[in-house]
């Protein structure tokens, strides 16, 4: 395998070079850096017909990274872990192929030294070494490859005394670099070339390249597996002879296919012991621990979750497991000495027993199971787990249904399946406390019937084909309740009128995807007089007069079953404690019914306690067999960048969704959709279904995408049609596909909120599968979200005539037209038009809004008697509204393609000023015919992402118009 690495300065500008390099040497990795173009500028057709798949983050001025390769690529990562307010540019892209981490950098250059730049190169570069040790506590194989901007020895430029300085030369920059390689990091170029100049750029001047007068910037660094592996390398510096090529010359590696000899002796006779053990275990099972990679024993693993659904099932391919009623832990195990952690990662400390029993092992490995205490006569007991610390009243037992590592080897590429088998064989067949969870392959229906009448708390469904996910939420493990079970944070606790007790009843909630505390009622039972007692030492540290709900709620609520009012009286508390209930139902209003207090929860953080809903089985049943059944086919070609596109480029296919059936499913840029009630009417009235609309989603996509790109998105829902209730959804933190891109926010209140961002068709059509009808992004993108790309003059009439709107978007132009400025005009799709000026990220949102506000004050100069300044509905007078106000942070419109939720099913298109004129009508464009005026018209509003104005200048040349 050959890897390589190259500072293009440019990408766009140097592509013929770039294209003629991959010609001659062939690499199969390729990492770029300095891109200097943004996302939607990035050369990827070409590069595609290179023959290779590609990930990028572009940046406009001097930044941006990309890695090439000729197998397929998993984007994992765009930026290190951490934030810093300055120099926010793409720096760092991490990703997936060829069975490895590559980690593409370009660690900032920091000069002059001293200076903010150079503070914030060292505050990225210590980024940098938190987030290689996490990788290589992974034990995966990982590169990090690029521009790191540090010449790390005298040997590495010609002239150490010119550099002394420099920041790329600091002893603290050295040192920092250094640290790294004690990590255990192998700087592949130094150990190929040990005692040799080896250099990586050069001045442009004076042909130093020539001279070998230059440094050694661009490096490689290798985790100690793929060292082993290391066979050659060089720079390619005759490149830098090539007529405009970058100042940096490309630099390669390669690695051998298979191991070397020294790597076969170290498997035949390294660590003797584990490989002893390993030697005890039945042939099959040595074949199948041995078929994976070797690693060091990872940290920090989260559980993979299982998805609540209604119902038990019946399917080929499924395994069931009794759902314990227990703890959940991952151990690791080293050989006599045990950790134990919860499903958040806190260490279980109390579970001694447990510890101790692993101990005896005498294993290297890290297992998955529940922690049960059990009553006398076998069922669990959960308030005497959550106690027995304090207590050690009742029996432990460790349930174990998964081995993620064994002896130096990772399983987490192993199907469910292949791991049970391990895991089966080195689990004691008799121990007093570690028990192997069983796994049956029978009927799913019978072993949930069977669960219930052994009043167990349900059963898991898991494919036997499945892969480990750590810390996803995962469709191929199901849980099915025989009990309804919810965890709850504690708000509070009541006192009725005349009790005895230490309480009557506590008060319960839920957050919801925005982070608010949702009341869902009390519970009154579960607990005796101790238990009070026991949770009113941990009522009294944390009772406050403020009310955590986001609605204070009536506590004291008569219901049904209690008609009569209580006199309860609450006492209201930081909502850090979660337990867990039993409950009958669901009320209409959101309530628990007959619920029961069954101990409290010190495992996981209140904060992500949510509601859990069941979700219908059948349905995700289907998708998993569907997902399976696509991802078995071939897989799709490269998916490329999409640009606007020019004249008739959109090609005629058939659409996306044809038949008749109400659930279908696609694999759309990877990712399985699934599409429901496809044959809604979502506007009645044109007989125009949900089909239809995702049908012009799917054809638009070309011309839509890149209007969305990197742009958060404010989703305006109508999951009843255009005649039902919508409603906003802004924060996507809970409900985003994992393979959607989000932009995390902290609101002015300090909530945490993640943004959807505009980023493929994929993510278009998930959008509209959530009943998006319109499509409203920010003016601005995430990669500079203080500076939007266009100023919108909106005209937002009132009781005018549309004739008046076309005058009004006529004078704008010759307003427009007066000072030098490119105006784009479209359609509103509903009463309006709209009006976009570039900028191009130049320039901030109070900027664009006081220019919007110069523009509009002259259009309303020359049309006082129908237009007007005003904001406020009430004072306009039914004139026409200038809204120059929409220029500011998270504002959106409805953007350029987008259906509007109207009668006519009509569109937001972009308009030639010759056909702004009277006669022109909404109608004129709706989704009926749409995509035929694209294929004539090709995309009018390319302009908008093009080069941006300059205020400054067409300031003064206002001045000098406008009266």
């Amino acid at each position: 395998m050959k890897i390589a690495t190259y500072n293009i300065n440019g990408v766009n500008g140097r592509i013929e070079t770039l294209l003629k390099w991959l010609k001659e040497a062939d690499p199969d990795i390729l990492c770029l850096q300095e891109l200097k173009c943004e996302d939607k500028s990035f050369p990827i057709r070409k590069i595609n017909d290179a023959g290779y798949h590609a990930k990028w983050h572009g940046q406009k001025a001097w930044n941006g990274v990309a890695v090439l390769s000729k197998k397929e690529i998993k984007e994992l990562r765009n930026d290190l872990p951490g934030e810093d307010d300055e120099y926010t540019h793409s720096r760092y892209l991490e990703v997936f192929t060829y069975d490895t981490v590559i980690g593409c950098i370009y660690l900032p250059f920091g000069n002059p030294y001293p200076g903010p730049k150079y503070e914030f190169k060292k505050r990225w570069f210590s980024r940098l070494i938190d987030h290689a040790k996490t990788l290589i506590a992974t034990g995966l194989p990982v590169m990090l490859v690029g521009d790191y901007n540090v010449m790390p020895t005298d040997l590495d430029t010609y002239k150490p005394e010119k550099y002394k300085n420099d920041a790329l030369f600091r002893p603290e920059i050295r040192a920092n670099y250094q640290s790294l390689l004690d990590q255990g990091w192998t700087d592949a170029i130094r150990t190929l070339y040990p005692t040799s100049a080896i250099y990586t750029y050069w001045d442009y001047l004076r042909k130093a390249y020539e001279r070998n007068a230059g440094l050694r910037l661009d490096h490689f660094l290798l985790t100690a597996d793929l060292a082993e592996k290391l066979k050659e390398g060089d720079v390619d510096k005759h490149v830098r002879g090539w007529e405009g090529a970058s100042d940096h010359a490309p630099v390669w590696i390669e690695l051998t296919d298979k191991p070397l000899k020294k790597n076969l002796k170290s498997q035949k006779t390294g660590s003797a012991k584990a490989k002893g053990f390993l030697d005890t275990l039945p042939p099959d099972i040595q074949d199948i621990v041995r078929s994976v990679e070797e690693t060091t024993m990872p940290s920090g693993i989260k559980p993979m979750k299982a998805t609540l659904v209604d119902e038990p099932f019946d399917e080929p391919g499924w395994l069931y497991e009794i759902k314990w009623d227990g703890y959940r832990a991952i151990s690791y195990l080293k050989k006599g000495r045990t950790e134990i952690y919860s499903r958040n990662n806190l260490e279980f400390t109390q579970f001694t027993s447990i510890s101790e029993s692993l101990d005896s092992l005498n294993l290297n490995a890290i297992l998955d199971g529940e922690i049960v205490a059990l009553k006398e006569d076998g069922s669990a007991d959960f308030g005497a787990l959550q106690n027995w610390k304090n207590t050690q009243r009742a029996k432990l037992h460790y349930y174990l249904f998964d081995i993620l590592w064994l002896q130096g080897y990772s399983l987490l590429s192993l199907t469910l399946n292949q791991r049970r088998q391990v895991l089966e064989a080195i689990v004691p067949k008799e121990h007093e406390s570690i028990k192997l969870s069983q796994a049956y392959l029978t009927s799913g229906i019978d072993f949930f019937h069977a669960a219930k009448r052994m009043k167990l708390e349900g059963i898991i469904a898991k494919r036997a084909d499945s892969f480990y996910s750590s810390d996803s939420r995962s469709r191929e493990w199901l849980k099915i309740k025989a009990k309804r079970r919810q965890e709850v944070a504690i708000g509070g606790y009541t006192r009725n009128e005349g009790t005895e007790k230490y309480f009557s009843a506590l008060a319960l909630g839920v957050y919801d995807g925005k982070g608010k505390l949702k009341y869902i009622g009390k519970v009154g039972t579960g607990f005796n007089q101790t238990t009070q007692k026991e949770l009113m030492d941990e009522f009294d540290k944390l009772a406050t007069k403020t009310c955590p709900f986001e609605t204070t709620p009536d506590v004291d609520e008569p219901s049904q079953f209690k008609p009569q009012r209580l006199g309860a009286k609450p006492t209201w508390l930081k909502p850090k404690l979660i337990c867990e209930i039993e409950f009958a139902e669901l009320t209409s209003d959101g309530k628990v019914r007959q619920a029961s207090f069954k101990g409290l929860r010190k495992d996981k953080d209140p904060k992500e306690v949510i509601l859990e809903l069941e979700a219908d089985t059948q349905t995700l049943v289907h998708e998993v067999k569907l997902e399976q059944k696509l991802t078995e086919e071939n897989s799709e070609k490269p998916t490329k960048a999409i640009k606007p596109a020019k004249g008739k480029s959109l090609k005629t296919t058939k659409p996306l969704l044809e038949g008749s059936s109400q659930i279908q499913g696609k694999k759309i840029d990877g990712h399985i959709l699934k599409f429901t009630n496809l044959d809604k009417l979502y506007w009645p009235e044109d007989k125009v279904t949900k089909r239809d609309m995702f049908n012009y989603y799917d054809a638009v996509a070309p011309f839509m995408v890149p209007y969305l790109l990197d742009r958060p998105m404010s989703l305006n829902r109508f999951p009843g049609g255009i005649h039902g209730e919508s409603f906003y959804q802004k924060n996507v933190k809970e409900t985003a596909p994992t393979w959607a891109h989000t932009m995390p926010h902290t609101n002015e209140k300090g909530e945490e909120k993640s943004y959807l961002l505009g980023r493929d068709r994929a993510t278009l059509l998930w959008m509209a599968s959530l009943g998006c009808i319109e499509m409203n992004p920010w003016f601005s993108r995430a990669a500079s979200p203080d500076n939007p790309d266009y100023c919108v003059i909106d005209l937002d009439p009132d009781k005018n005539t549309f004739e008046q709107v076309i005058k009004a978007a006529l004078v704008t132009k010759d307003v427009l037209d007066s000072i030098g400025v490119p105006g784009f005009a479209k359609t509103s799709g509903s009463t309006g038009i709209h009006i976009y000026i570039p900028l191009g990220a130049e320039y901030t949102y109070e900027q664009s809004q006081l220019f919007a506000n110069l523009i509009v004050r002259q259009v309303h100069r020359e049309l006082p008697k129908f237009t007007t300044l005003e904001r406020s509905i009430s004072k306009r007078g039914g004139k026409m509204y200038l809204d120059f106000l929409q220029n500011r942070p998270g504002a959106t419109i409805a953007g350029v393609y987008s259906l509007r939720p109207k009668p006519g099913a009509t569109v937001s298109m972009p308009l030639l000023w010759d056909e702004v004129k009277p006669g022109l009508k909404m109608r004129d464009f709706t989704i009926f015919n749409a995509i035929d005026r694209l294929k004539e018209t090709g995309d009018l509003f390319m302009g908008v992402l093009g080069k941006g104005i300059d205020m400054h200048k067409v300031l003064s040349s206002a001045q000098e118009n406008f009266t």
